[in-house]
C-alpha cells in the first residue's frame, strides 16, 4: 500500500475520494467506492454496561480527518447522483417559476409607522422597510409616503456564506432598531442596535441573543443571553444604551430557559421562565427600568402558565386543573387563584394554544381534532364570535396585529391546495377581508384535493393524517406515495400549501403527513402519550400510518418513501431499524439519531434541558428506555432501504456529526446493496440554505434524489 493510500485510510477517505486527488488518467468505468470511516475504540461504562463507539472522534469538528472524511461523503454523493443533475435543475426551474420573486408582504402598522418587507428577483434575502403612517384619525396606510429601508438582508449578507435576522424590534420612539443576525448558522445570534434617524450602527452590541424587549424609555433594553457551550438561555441583562450591559438575573436550573418580551398593552416588560412541563411569569412595568422584576405565581412543578395585563387586570392562561388548558382573569395587585374569575373554561377536546388581548377584544387560538380556530370575545357585549373555514384540511394562525387599540385581527390561512392567505378579521362583527393570497404562478388548485384521514394504531387510538395528490389519482397501490412526520415536543403537523410539493404531485406523487403522537394535535395528552417513556407510540403510530395506507389503496410498499427532520430524523432512524422492509427509501434530514451519546453529554446544547422531553439516562429505567429505541445504538446486520442523510456542519440543534457516525455505523452493518448517501452542507446549521434559491437548490436535489428512487426521472414516467 503506497504512503498516500496508507493515509487515506486512517483518515477514513476512501479510494473513490483518493482518486480524485491524485488521478489524471480516465476515471474507471466501475461505480463509486463509498467512504469508509476508520475506527477508533472509543468506550464508557454506563450502569454498569460498557458501550463502545467506534465513530465517537467524528465529533471533533475541528480535526482535519474529520473534514476530509466528510468531504468524501459529499464527493461520493455527488458521483452517485451526478445523473439526478438535469431533474435537479428542471425541478430548481419549476419552484422558481411557481415563485413570485418581486413580492411585498402586507404592511403592518406599529406606532406611527407601517413595516413590511420586499424581495427582489435574484436576490436572496428580503429588505425590510417602513413608511409613515396618515396622520388622520385612523393611521391609515400611505403607499405614497417616502420608503425607509431598515435592512436590506443583501447587502448585510454580502461574502457570507450564511446570514440570518432572528430578533427585530423598534424603539417606542421610533428612533432605535434592534435585531440580531447569525452567520454560520450555528443559531448564535449577535445584537445590533441602528439608530434609524442618522443610519448609524451604535457601539452597543452583544453575543448569544436570544430575545429582547426594549422598555418605554426607548433607552434601555432588557435582553436573555444564552450560554456559549450549552446555548441554554439562562441569562437575563438591562442594556443603557452607551453603558455596559448589566446582570439582572440569572437561571441556574438547567432544565429552564429564559424568554424576555412585552405584555400587548406595552406596560410590562414580561420575563418567562420555562421547562417543558413547567413556567413562572414576572412582570417589570415597562417604564420603570431599574426597578425589579415580581413573580406572577411563583414556580410550581407542573404548572404552565402564561399572562398578559389589560386595564389593571392580569389575563392567565393556565393548566392548573385543565390538561388543555382555560383562561382565567385576576385583578394585577391579587394574581393567586384564589382571586381567579375563569373567561374560558377547561374542554378535554379542546386545546386552548394561546390568546391575544386589545382594548376592546380577546382572540384564543384553539385546536380540536387536528384542526385550528379562531374565536373572539367583545368585551363590550360578552359576546363571542368564531372565525369559520370551509377547506376541511386546513391550517390558521395568528398573523401578528401589535397595535392594542387595533379593532382589526390579523389571521394567516393555508391548505395543502389554498396558498398562504392573509386576512384582517372585523373583531366586532366578524367579517373577514382577504388582503393578500400568496401567488403563484401557474399553479391551479382545481386540479388538486386534499383529504382527511383517520388511521387506528395497534393500542386503537385514532390517528388523524391529511393528503394532497392531483385529482384522478387512482388508489390502487400503484401510486407513489411520501409519507412525512414529526411527532416530538408538542409541536403539530401543520397542513401546510409548499410551492415544492406541487412538482411531486405532477408527476403522480401523493403526499401524505400524519398528526402522530408526540405533537398537540388532539390536545396536550397526545404530546404525553408521544414523550419520556411513552416515545415508542409516535414511531408505532408512524408505521401503523404507513400500513394503514397501503391497506386502504393509497400506495405500496414498493412505492412508500418516508421523510422525516430533526426530531423527525429520530423518527426515520428508528423506523428503519424496526421495520426496514415497509419502506422502499428514506429521507432523513439533520436527524436526531445518536440519543444515548447526546442526552449523555450533559455538556452539549440542549440536552439538559430536554430530560423532560426524552428522559434523563442517569436514571436507569429511562436509560433502558431510551437505549432500546435509539437508532444509532440500535443499527443491526440487516437489510435497509436505500437512504439520504442531510446535515449541517453548523448545526447546533443537532450536531453534524450524528448523521456521520450514524451513516458510517450504517454502512458498515447492512447487508443490502442499497443506495445510503450523505450530503454535508458544510455552510449552513439546522435549517438549511439561508438564501431563498440556495434553499431551492437543496429542496430540488433531495426531490430529484425521492423521484430517482420511484422510477420518475422522466416526466410522465411511473
Amino acid at each position: 500500500m503506497s504512503f498516500l493510500q496508507q493515509r487515506a485510510h486512517v483518515l477514513g477517505v476512501s479510494l473513490f475520494f483518493l482518486a480524485l486527488m491524485t488521478s489524471t488518467s480516465t476515471p474507471a468505468a466501475s461505480a463509486p467506492t463509498p467512504p469508509v470511516a476508520a475506527r477508533q475504540p472509543w468506550q464508557e461504562t454506563r450502569h454498569g454496561e460498557v458501550v463502545t463507539d467506534d465513530y465517537h472522534w467524528l465529533r471533533e469538528k475541528n480535526n482535519p480527518k474529520v473534514i476530509a472524511y466528510l468531504k468524501a461523503e459529499n464527493a461520493y454523493t455527488q458521483a452517485m447522483t451526478k445523473e439526478l443533475a438535469p431533474l435537479a435543475k428542471k425541478l430548481y426551474g419549476e419552484i422558481k417559476g411557481r415563485m413570485k420573486e418581486t413580492d411585498l408582504s402586507v404592511p403592518t402598522r406599529r406606532g406611527n409607522f407601517y413595516y413590511y418587507s420586499r424581495t427582489e428577483a435574484g436576490q436572496q434575502y428580503p429588505i425590510i422597510c417602513r413608511r409613515l403612517a396618515k396622520a388622520d384619525a385612523d393611521f391609515a396606510y400611505d403607499a405614497g409616503a417616502t420608503e425607509e429601508i431598515l435592512l436590506d438582508e443583501n447587502q448585510l449578507a454580502k461574502s457570507k456564506k450564511f446570514f440570518e435576522v432572528e430578533s427585530f424590534s423598534v424603539s417606542p420612539d421610533d428612533r432605535y432598531l434592534a435585531y440580531s443576525t447569525d452567520t454560520t448558522g450555528y443559531r448564535q445570534y449577535r445584537l445590533h442596535i441602528k439608530d434609524l434617524s442618522s443610519g448609524k450602527l451604535l457601539d452597543d452590541s452583544m453575543e448569544r441573543v436570544t430575545s429582547l424587549a426594549w422598555a418605554a424609555d426607548s433607552q434601555t433594553l432588557f435582553l436573555v443571553q444564552e450560554d456559549a457551550t450549552t446555548k441554554r438561555s439562562d441569562l437575563l441583562m438591562r442594556l443603557k444604551l452607551g453603558s455596559k450591559p448589566a446582570e439582572v438575573y440569572r437561571e441556574t436550573v438547567e432544565q429552564f430557559n429564559l424568554d424576555v418580551g412585552i405584555s400587548g398593552d406595552r406596560k410590562f416588560i414580561e420575563l418567562e421562565v420555562q421547562s417543558t412541563d413547567t413556567t413562572e411569569v414576572s412582570l417589570l412595568p415597562a417604564d420603570q427600568p431599574e426597578g425589579s422584576f415580581h413573580s406572577v405565581l411563583g414556580r410550581e412543578t407542573g404548572h404552565r402558565y402564561h399572562v398578559d395585563h389589560r386595564d389593571g387586570e392580569l389575563f392567565i392562561m393556565t393548566n392548573k386543573d385543565a390538561k388543555n388548558f382555560r383562561l382565567v382573569t385576576a385583578p394585577l395587585a391579587t394574581p393567586g387563584p384564589d382571586h381567579w374569575k375563569e373567561l374560558v373554561a377547561h374542554d378535554p377536546k379542546v386545546l386552548l394554544e394561546s390568546f391575544e388581548l386589545f382594548r376592546d377584544f380577546l382572540v384564543v387560538s384553539e385546536k380540536s381534532d387536528a384542526q385550528e380556530r379562531s374565536r373572539i370575545y367583545n368585551f363590550a357585549d360578552h359576546s363571542w364570535k368564531t372565525v369559520q373555514f370551509d377547506e376541511a384540511v386546513y391550517a390558521s394562525h395568528p398573523g401578528g396585529t401589535p397595535e392594542f387599540t387595533s379593532r382589526q385581527y390579523r389571521l394567516m390561512y393555508e391548505s395543502p391546495v389554498t396558498p398562504s392567505t392573509v386576512f384582517d378579521v372585523d373583531m366586532a362583527s366578524g367579517q373577514r377581508v382577504v388582503l393578500k393570497q400568496q401567488e403563484v404562478p401557474g399553479y391551479d388548485p382545481a386540479l388538486y384535493e386534499t383529504r382527511r384521514l383517520w388511521a387506528t394504531a395497534r393500542d386503537g387510538v385514532k390517528v388523524p393524517l391529511w393528503t394532497f395528490a392531483r385529482k384522478g389519482v387512482k388508489l390502487d397501490g400503484s401510486a407513489p406515495l411520501l409519507l412525512y412526520a414529526y411527532g416530538s415536543y408538542g409541536i403539530p403537523a401543520d397542513a401546510s400549501f409548499s410551492n415544492s410539493r406541487v412538482s411531486l404531485l405532477d408527476r403522480g406523487v401523493i403526499f401524505a403527513e400524519a398528526h402522530i403522537r408526540g405533537g398537540n394535535d388532539m390536545g396536550e395528552h397526545w404530546h404525553d402519550d408521544g414523550m419520556l417513556m411513552n416515545k415508542k407510540n409516535t414511531f408505532n403510530d408512524f408505521i401503523d400510518s404507513a400500513e394503514y395506507l397501503i391497506r386502504q389503496g393509497w400506495t405500496s410498499q414498493q412505492h412508500l418513501i418516508i421523510e422525516g427532520g430533526s426530531a423527525g430524523g429520530l423518527l426515520m432512524g428508528a423506523v428503519a431499524n424496526m421495520r426496514p422492509d415497509l419502506f422502499h427509501a428514506v429521507h432523513a434530514a439533520v436527524p436526531f439519531v445518536d440519543v444515548m451519546n447526546t442526552m449523555m453529554d450533559a455538556s452539549l446544547p440542549l440536552t439538559t434541558g430536554e430530560y423532560l422531553e426524552w428522559g434523563n439516562p442517569s436514571e436507569k429505567p429511562a436509560y433502558d428506555y431510551m437505549r432500546s429505541y435509539s437508532p444509532y445504538d440500535n443499527i443491526e446486520r440487516k437489510d435497509y432501504p436505500p437512504m439520504l442523510v442531510t446535515t449541517g456542519l453548523n448545526d447546533s440543534q443537532v450536531m453534524y456529526w450524528e448523521s456521520a457516525k450514524y451513516v458510517a455505523k450504517l454502512r458498515a452493518m447492512k447487508t443490502d446493496h442499497h443506495t445510503l448517501l450523505l450530503k454535508v452542507n458544510m455552510g449552513a446549521g439546522h435549517g438549511g440554505a439561508s438564501g431563498r434559491y440556495d434553499a431551492i437548490k437543496e429542496r430540488a436535489f433531495e426531490m430529484a434524489w425521492m423521484l430517482s428512487q420511484w422510477g420518475l426521472l422522466q416526466p410522465g414516467k411511473r
